[in-house]
């Protein structure tokens, strides 16, 4: 969910075909990790942010570990699917979760999680943060922020967003949006964030509000209108795209992150090697490429920080989840 003022399965026979050639083992690394491949864990649909930024990291861990790191997708439940998967798996670091803001959420969003919220998982590190957009359709009667604001007000429940499920980060970012315009949209939930921005550019809902890295690209094919952005300033990728601030909009700042996670119970020394791994990954100049891309910035805090800003953002959203009566499920 949101920091204010600042982001298939294949069978091991496969995935062995698939190793890079193997480099010197780095002096960070745990004895034997890894010793086979890794599974990443998303537990979205393909082609959002959170996705695209575990693929490229999947890619940078298996040049620095030596072994293929494989992202398979597990959407669902609002990512209890996939995250209940990891929980249950081995605690070797063969499998890996990657978690978003939306993980935060999940005890305001379920009465009963199939897994241990507080200490199912041991934090590894951000990977990446990344402002919100809010997108609609390029053919869309919103020219600005303000047009759309009004319109919502004239008629509440009119105006469409759609998100990647209930309590998902872009659902959790439009009901931040609507409680400070004050304003009502009509929520359309879909499987990703993916899902959500494709949706928008079919015209099936009238915005979106994802991370930059899941909307710029139907920006610059012209498919999709940038209202506004979070964070304190413009972005190079669109110079022209205001803040919210600039937009009219006082007081609305909200940054995406996601990162990775191990089961509980997995070897402090596998951790460490994780966490030095993402941290040499996020410092390669390709890594940083593929960032600016995003306008996203990199991640890195140790496993602890990572563990506070969880709760922290649980405790930001609970108050967002309340208002919006959001109901368990």
């Amino acid at each position: 969910m949101a920091l204010h003022s600042r982001r298939r399965v294949i069978t091991a026979a496969s995935a062995l075909l698939a190793m890079p050639a193997l480099r010197s083992v780095p002096a960070f690394a745990a004895d034997n990790y890894p010793s086979r491949p890794v599974r990443i864990v998303v537990p979205w649909a393909p082609g959002g942010a959170v996705d695209v930024v575990a693929r490229k990291l999947a890619q940078k861990l298996a040049e620095k570990l030596g072994q293929p790191f494989v992202v398979d997708n597990k959407p669902g439940a609002t990512g209890t699917i996939g995250s209940s998967e990891v929980a249950r798996a081995t605690p070797d670091g063969s499998t890996l979760l990657t978690i978003d803001n939306t993980y935060a959420t999940l005890p305001y969003l379920f009465s009963n999680l199939p897994f241990d919220h507080a200490e199912g998982f041991a934090p590894v590190t951000v990977s990446a943060f990344s402002p919100v957009l809010l997108l609609v359709n390029a053919k869309s009667p919103y020219k600005d922020l303000n047009s759309l604001i009004e319109a919502a007000k004239r008629e509440p429940d009119k105006v469409t967003f759609g998100s990647g499920g209930v309590g998902s980060s872009l659902h959790l970012s439009a009901e931040a949006f609507q409680q400070k315009a004050g304003i009502k949209l009509f929520h359309v939930p879909y499987k990703g964030g993916g899902e959500a921005v494709t949706a928008t550019i079919q015209g099936q809902v009238d915005l979106a509000m994802p991370s930059l890295g899941s909307g710029l690209a139907g920006i610059k094919g012209g498919l999709l209108r940038p209202l506004a952005i979070s964070g304190d300033k413009r972005v190079a990728a669109l110079p022209d795209t205001p803040t919210f601030t600039e937009a009219g909009l006082q007081g609305f700042s909200i940054i995406n992150w996601s990162g990775l996670a191990a089961p509980r119970g997995t070897p402090p020394a596998v951790i460490g090697t994780l966490y030095k791994g993402v941290v040499a990954s996020l410092k390669e100049p390709d890594m940083i490429a593929f960032l600016n891309t995003l306008a996203a910035e990199p991640g890195g805090m140790s496993p602890d920080a990572f563990k506070d800003i969880i709760k922290r953002e649980g405790d930001l959203w609970a108050d967002v989840a309340k208002r919006a009566g959001i109901e368990k499920q």
